[in-house]
């Protein structure tokens, strides 16, 4: 193993700024998408279109204010070894005092704002992540909390940006998860984790110029069960689109970490493409260098959780990434 309604915060979270261009061009007009502004996520993707992915785990309002954790994921980090983090790259905690057998957490009012929970109904396991070890527990509010290996999760209200830590040995009873829901610990290697030498997503630096995902210089439309017809790159990798992105102007809204775990597409060669739309197949000029495909100018992305051709476990992540339709509209079916 979220969101996104975005919201934009300090550090280097997810949607630190957005990246807007001003195309040269005027293709791509105003009301180019309505049908995109109109989408509703369905399933799974409708609930988690309720969190607000840009505030992170800086939330002082109680399990009320709860937010899903998404598409978890391990993260090597140098002080404390592998943790488990939300999809915005957010450590994730165990708590002393609960309990794992029967899970119970006794982390509430004052507490609760310091550690927010995360809650349950939207979380995926990380790659080489037993899903089995997710679970749920129902909180005094009536509320239901994420488990892992029976432990409620929280977030840490201190915690800034992605990769940050300092929840770890918090008055010696709060400590980074490891991903079979034991502490986080160095030297102890949790299953499916990155080696070592990875850099933790927040420490990652976006590819440079040239250093984005490469289609092989084309695209083109695959089919899958649920979601029908979809572009993929030149590998097969499904390719997703960000909803906080605009068309116009052309915007993208995925900066820093956020472009770590989302490499755009780059440049493609229009003559190679077979069965895209290819209306306002412009280029965006990304501020940090890099060139980024857009496709009817939405700006278009592959996922790092995409392990191999025909995955598609970025669909729906936060409510917010969605495969792409041949003619760059938004696939909201899960």
């Amino acid at each position: 193993m979220g969101e996104i309604k975005m919201g934009i915060k300090r550090g280097t979270t997810l949607a630190a700024a957005a990246i807007t261009v001003v195309l040269a061009a005027t293709a791509c007009g105003p009301g180019n998408d309505k049908a995109a502004d109109t989408t509703k996520p369905v399933g799974a993707a409708a609930a988690a279109a309720a969190q607000d992915y840009g505030k992170g785990a800086d939330n002082a309002d109680g399990a009320s204010g709860a937010k899903p954790a998404g598409q978890l994921a391990i993260a090597s980090n140098d002080k404390v070894g592998p943790v488990l983090t939300d999809s915005a790259g957010m450590t994730l905690y165990r708590f002393d005092k609960d309990t794992a057998k029967p899970p119970k957490s006794n982390c509430d009012g004052d507490c609760e704002k310091t550690w927010p929970v995360v809650a349950a109904g939207d979380a995926t396991a990380a790659a080489g992540m037993d899903p089995a070890l997710l679970g749920e527990v129902v909180r005094t509010d009536g509320s239901k909390q994420l488990t892992v290996g029976g432990w409620p999760a929280y977030r840490y209200s201190k915690d800034a940006k992605a990769g940050d830590v300092n929840g770890q040995g918090v008055g010696g009873v709060w400590f980074a998860l490891a991903a079979d829901g034991k502490k986080a610990a160095k030297g102890a290697p949790a299953e499916g984790a990155p080696p070592a030498e990875s850099a933790p997503p927040a420490q990652m630096a976006p590819p440079a110029a040239g250093g984005a995902a490469e289609a092989d210089g084309k695209l083109s439309v695959a089919k899958d069960p649920k979601l029908g017809d979809h572009i993929v790159d030149g590998k097969g990798m499904t390719v997703y689109r960000f909803k906080p992105d605009t068309q116009w102007p052309m915007t993208s809204k995925c900066v820093g970490d956020c472009v770590a775990k989302w490499p755009v597409v780059a440049p493609v060669e229009k003559a190679k493409d077979k069965g895209i739309v290819e209306k306002n197949y412009t280029v965006l000029n990304r501020p940090d260098g890099q060139k980024q495909q857009s496709v009817d100018c939405w700006p278009v992305y592959t996922f790092t959780g995409d392990k191999k051709p025909g995955d598609v476990n970025g669909q729906g992540v936060g409510g917010t990434w969605y495969a792409v339709s041949p003619d760059g509209k938004l696939i909201t079916v899960q």
